[in-house]
C-alpha cells in the first residue's frame, strides 16, 4: 500500500514500555527483559507494516533493549572484585523519571478539570438530559498501543479462520474511511472488533486499522474504553460534527 500514515505521537518509546510491564502484570524492578523485548519488537513490526512515521524512535529503544538482553545472557564472574550491576538499572531509573512526570501530568489536568467546573454554563435542556445519560458509563482515551493489540488480536483470528478469496477485492482508506462514518450515524458507537469482524481478509483489517487512525488524527472519531486492555469502542468526535442548515 502507498498510503502513509503520519500521527501526532500518542504515546512514546517508554509508554510502550509502561504499557508492557502493566499488561504482564510484572514489577517494574524485575522486567522479565527477553518476554518484554520480544514483545516490544512485535509492536514494532506492526508499526512497520502500517508504514506509521513514527517508528524511528522506537528502534532505539529497541536496540538499548537487545543491548540489555545480551548482557544479561553474558556469564557472571565467579571472583568479581565490585558488586555486579544489574543491566536493567538504567531502563529502571528512566521508567521511573518519567513515571513521576506522567502522574504530575495526569494529576494538572485533573485540576484543570476541576477548575473548570467553578464557570457556570447555560445549558440546553435537552443537552443536559444528554449529558446524564453520557455520565453513566466512564470512559477514558484508548492508547495506540491498546489499538495496535486489539488490530494484532483480528489479524490472527483471520488466519485461523482459514478465510480464502478467489476474487481479488480491492480496499482503500478512503473507502473504510466512508464506511466507518457511515455507520456511525445510525449508531452511538461501535465496538472495535466488531468494525474487525467484518473483514474477510488480513488486507481489509489493515485498511480499516489504518482507517480508524486516520480518523482518530482528523478528529473525526474517539477510541475509548473503561479500563486498560478493556473492549475498545469507537464513537464519533461531536465536536467535530458541522450541524446540517435544514431552513435552506
Amino acid at each position: 500500500m502507498s498510503y502513509k500514515l503520519r500521527l501526532d505521537v500518542f504515546e512514546g518509546p517508554l509508554d510502550l514500555l509502561l504499557y508492557l510491564i502493566k499488561k504482564n502484570d510484572v514489577d517494574i524492578y524485575d522486567i522479565p527483559i527477553a518476554k518484554v523485548t520480544e514483545q516490544y519488537l512485535e509492536y514494532i513490526e506492526m508499526m512497520k507494516m502500517l508504514d506509521l512515521d513514527l517508528v524511528g524512535d522506537f528502534l532505539v529503544m529497541a536496540a538499548t533493549l537487545i543491548q540489555i538482553k545480551a548482557k544479561m545472557l553474558l556469564p557472571q564472574d565467579p571472583e568479581p572484585v565490585q558488586e555486579q550491576v544489574d543491566p536493567r538499572d538504567e531502563l529502571v531509573r528512566r521508567l521511573q523519571e518519567y513515571q513521576m512526570f506522567k502522574e504530575i501530568a495526569d494529576q494538572l489536568k485533573s485540576k484543570e478539570t476541576l477548575r473548570q467546573q467553578f464557570f457556570i454554563r447555560q445549558i440546553d435542556p435537552e443537552k443536559t438530559k444528554e449529558l446524564k445519560d453520557d455520565a453513566k458509563e466512564i470512559y477514558f482515551e484508548t492508547s495506540l498501543f491498546d489499538l495496535i493489540t486489539a488490530f494484532t488480536g483480528a489479524l490472527r483470528k483471520v488466519q485461523e479462520k482459514g478465510v480464502y478469496q478467489i476474487a481479488k477485492e480491492e480496499y482503500t482508506v478512503e473507502q473504510k474511511i466512508h464506511e466507518i462514518l457511515h455507520a456511525l450515524l445510525d449508531r452511538m458507537q461501535i465496538n472495535l472488533t466488531d468494525l474487525f469482524a467484518k473483514a474477510n481478509h488480513k488486507l481489509e483489517i489493515i485498511v480499516t486499522f489504518m482507517a480508524i487512525l486516520e480518523l482518530i488524527r482528523l478528529k473525526e472519531i474517539v477510541v475509548l474504553q473503561k479500563r486498560s486492555f478493556d473492549e475498545i469502542v469507537v464513537i464519533r468526535n461531536k465536536d467535530n460534527i458541522i450541524p446540517v442548515d435544514h431552513s435552506n
